[in-house]
């Protein structure tokens, strides 16, 4: 049964399948590196290449990598799988045919959960299978319509892919976005993806508009009903934004046509992030198009016996429960402090030393804050992680104020590469000693005798007038919430 959202007259009904590029050193059949080029067609050979008498050799790491998909994913994993050849032609195929897995994948019967607006969502995963990237297309000049021409670069074919089908479970664009950032999230723990990749999460997602009435008062329609839509496969979406976008879209072109009494042809749409449209590629192939058979140069795979002896880390949920439950964090912080696994261990490693609520305000808030600002993440401070452990620990032996730490501290660490050791002795930071304080309490209240009458008179900002006197004469080393105290005690 699919989900749908109504709109309307009608309702929309979406199926993705993500193609995500599992981290191996090395392509899917053959030895070539999976590390980025700068010249094109360079990281290639004879298999990847699809020269005549070449063979295939499935890797190890990236079979590993999809059982360990399988597992995050609750899925089943079959006795035997196998690979197809799914025989297309198109200029970034070199062989005319796609080395990919058809009736018998790694991974069957699948789930994830995740949550739109508050209300979490299981989407129905319906496979999940291995299979090699064809090359890439460089269009030249202009977008896939407009092109003068196109070059072909083959450093991308034989990188090893996992396609996740999932069923058509979601009930808008913001639904597909949600559900990309949270699958993303488990690849990232599981240590299979890298983001930062170039073309590491690409999503083709096919699209239908059905009749309102044809939806049932549980929010669920017939497959048949389904069946009978024509539905469009929108391709050359590459980011959660853009899946946002291209389905907005394309949600709104076929409910407009319907509305305007037109067909909606069953075709392949290319999404044109630059112009945001889709536009028409080619009729929608069926599946008897593709002519699949079974693989002969590469034997059946017996990988069920490794579901349970290949780990998976602790994922985000769980760890995001056991934050709250041990730690005592809010649900906001442990969001935060889990939405990356390295956010995740740095964390842990600063709680081990300091008080959880302290480790959780400087690395959730101040770092990933100060991070965010300047366009950054944790990985790119991840071999400063010993100073900023050093920061937090002046703050907690009372060394420094905390201003001083955010405001001027930390800020100085990422903009200009100092440790804080160094900051603080050329800033003149370390904390003030409480005789120091005393005596410029006493400064200001002498100084400041209108100042003092105003706040005996209950004025609040007269208080706050001499706080920030202490503070200048200070130079920011005192306590503001210590001068405050102060200023209290000395005027009763």
């Amino acid at each position: 049964m699919a989900q749908v959202q109504e709109t309307g007259d009608l309702a929309v009904v979406i199926g993705l399948e993500v193609h995500v590029q599992l981290e191996t050193e090395t392509k899917i059949f053959c030895g070539c590196s999976t590390e980025s080029a700068e010249e094109p067609n360079t990281h290639t050979c004879p298999v990847c290449l699809g020269l005549p008498g070449a063979l295939p050799v499935v890797n190890e790491g990236a079979v590993e990598a999809a059982v360990k998909v399988a597992k995050a994913l609750d899925g089943t994993i079959p006795e035997t799988t196998e690979f197809h050849r799914k025989n297309y032609y198109y200029p970034d195929l070199p062989k005319n045919f796609q080395i990919t897995q058809y009736d018998s994948p790694i991974c069957q019967d699948a789930e994830l959960d995740c949550a739109v607006e508050g209300e979490r969502r299981t989407v129905g995963i319906e496979r999940a299978h291995l299979e090699e990237d064809p090359g890439s297309l460089k269009h030249q000049g202009g977008s896939i319509d407009t092109a003068e021409y196109t070059l072909v670069d083959y450093n991308r074919a034989g990188m090893p892919l996992m396609e996740i089908v999932t069923k058509p479970d979601f009930r808008g664009a913001d639904e597909v976005r949600a559900f990309l950032a949270k699958l993303e999230e488990v690849l990232e723990y599981l240590g299979v993806f890298d983001a930062s990749r170039d073309g590491s999460l690409r999503i083709d997602a096919n699209l239908s508009v059905v009749d309102s009435e044809e939806v049932g008062e549980d929010g669920a329609i017939d497959d048949a009903v389904l069946a009978d839509a024509n539905r469009t496969e929108v391709k050359n979406i590459s980011s959660h934004k853009g899946a946002e976008k291209a389905l907005a879209y394309e949600a709104q072109r076929q409910k407009n046509a319907i509305q305007r009494g037109r067909v909606v042809e069953q075709e392949t749409r290319h999404w044109d992030e630059a112009r945001g449209i889709t536009v028409s590629m080619r009729s929608k192939e069926e599946e008897k198009d593709y002519r699949y058979f079974r693989e002969a140069d590469l034997p059946p795979l017996q990988v069920a016996d490794w579901k349970e002896q290949i780990e998976i880390p602790e994922l985000p949920d769980a760890r995001r429960e056991r934050f709250q439950s041990e730690y005592g964090l809010s649900e906001e912080a442990a969001d935060k402090l889990t939405s990356t696994k390295q956010v995740a261990d740095f964390y842990e490693d600063v709680a081990e030393t300091f008080d959880p609520d302290l480790a959780a305000t400087w690395v959730a808030d101040e770092l990933l804050g100060e991070l965010n600002y300047r366009d950054m993440v944790i990985t790119d401070v991840e071999d400063r992680f010993d100073e900023i452990e050093r920061l937090v620990e002046l703050v907690a032996e009372d060394k420094i104020t905390t201003k001083n730490a955010r405001e001027t501290v930390l800020r100085s660490m990422l903009d200009d590469g100092l440790d804080p050791d160094t900051i603080v002795e050329e800033e003149g930071l370390g904390k003030t000693s409480g005789d120091e304080i005393a005596d410029a309490v006493a400064a200001a209240i002498d100084e400041n005798p209108d100042a003092v009458e105003d706040v005996h008179n209950g004025e609040d900002g007269a208080l706050n007038f001499l706080v920030g006197q202490v503070m200048q004469k200070t130079g920011g080393s005192a306590d503001p919430g210590d001068v405050n105290q102060l200023l209290r005690d000395e005027l009763g």
